[in-house]
């Protein structure tokens, strides 16, 4: 934006400084000169007649308005140099923030303030700005990383029809049966993978309604909808639990309690694995817990999975519930988009314990307003 130059808050301090200085050192001169003339005898104010000698009056006040104009006259030089120098001390703090604002204006988001001293104004300004530079130069870098992996794993199924489309035009007698099921696999990838990165935007803006929600309800739809992939893995599924009521987005929690579920699954043993989903209430919080078992996790692994396109083990999925990297952090977007906090713990023994814990819904008030 373009603004007419205007006055420096560095000269307007000063000008202020001085205004308020010159018209408290004429206001002593003023109480000094009445003071003065309470030992001036009545009269000798007068002027005196001419060739007469000077009064008593007429001498104080030639010798005492030259030294008061003086001092006022040093009084101005020393408000306003007085104040220059004042006003830059105090404004220094100020001036080293614009100066890393412009920095972060040109594209630095490196650059720190780290003011010292005691804890004032400016610096408590200059912290939260060094804060806010943390923070932005956190989820700069993360968008960079999930758009540049956004983009690697869309080019994947693109460059395989690309690369069956050339072999197909290639080779005309190829079977078309073929041809049409790989191209299938490799669009429904690009679109389940389309579909997560939307649904993952959604969540982080926090672009959802707001409705009563009932946990238990939606972790059994969520498992009764993967028990034929359960079954089809010999993976035994229990879900159990009680009522545990919030508000939000009913199909974004479902969502949620279907990757939940899914990855449970998916990232199981081979034979014989198990997946409990239980719901549980609190005073405060209600619960959604999904447990696996499986191969142990490093502990150091275990913070990076709600990563995008972080995956706990590397496998090559060949059934209709192919996994696009992306579970784990649709589930962590959902659940901040809820105002709710998810934890990610190994089992001694193998597998995940994934605990989801949402604000519960405030009690709706009954017709005859009875608690």
């Amino acid at each position: 934006m373009n603004r007419r130059p205007g006055l420096s808050a560095r000269l307007k301090l000063t000008i202020s400084y001085a205004g308020f200085l010159l018209p408290t050192g004429v206001l002593l001169l003023f109480v000094v000169w009445v003071f003065l003339l309470r030992y001036v005898p009545v009269g000798a104010m007068a002027g005196a007649p001419p060739g007469a000698s000077p009064t008593v009056g007429t001498v104080l006040v030639g010798a005492f308005v030259p030294v008061a104009a003086t001092a006022l006259a040093c009084l101005l030089v020393f408000s306003l140099v007085g104040g220059w120098i004042l006003a830059g001390r105090m404004l220094a703090p100020l001036t080293r923030i614009a100066d890393a604002a412009r920095l972060v204006a040109n594209g630095s988001l490196s650059h720190r303030i780290r003011m010292r001293g005691r804890s004032d104004e400016f610096r408590e300004l200059a912290d939260v700005f060094d804060a806010m530079l943390e923070q932005l130069e956190s989820h700069v870098a993360e968008q960079r990383r999930f758009a540049a992996n956004a983009s690697h794993e869309l080019r994947t199924p693109l460059a395989i029809t690309r690369t069956l489309l050339d072999v197909a035009r290639k080779d005309p007698e190829r079977g078309e049966d073929e041809l049409i099921e790989r191209l299938h696999t490799a669009t429904t990838r690009a679109i389940d993978l389309t579909d997560a990165l939307l649904l993952l935007s959604r969540g982080e803006r926090g672009m959802l309604p707001r409705e009563p929600v009932d946990l238990s309800l939606i972790a059994e739809e969520a498992a009764e909808t993967l028990l034929p992939l359960a079954e089809g893995r010999g993976i035994a599924m229990e879900v159990t639990g009680e009522a545990a009521r919030t508000t939000g987005s009913a199909a974004l929690m479902l969502r949620m309690a279907a990757n939940l579920v899914q990855n449970a699954i998916v990232h199981n043993l081979p034979a014989g694995g198990t997946v409990a989903v239980r719901t549980e209430s609190g005073q405060d919080a209600s619960m959604l817990r999904v447990e696996n078992t499986g191969h142990p996790l490093p502990p150091e692994l275990v913070p990076t999975l709600t990563e995008p396109f972080r995956r706990g083990t590397e496998r090559v999925r060949a059934d209709e519930h192919a996994g696009v990297g992306l579970g784990l952090a649709i589930v962590h977007s959902i659940v901040r988009a809820h105002d709710g906090t998810l934890e990610l713990a190994p089992r001694p023994a193998g597998g995940l314990l994934v605990t989801v814990r949402l604000p519960t819904a405030p009690r709706a008030p009954s017709p005859d307003g009875a608690r």
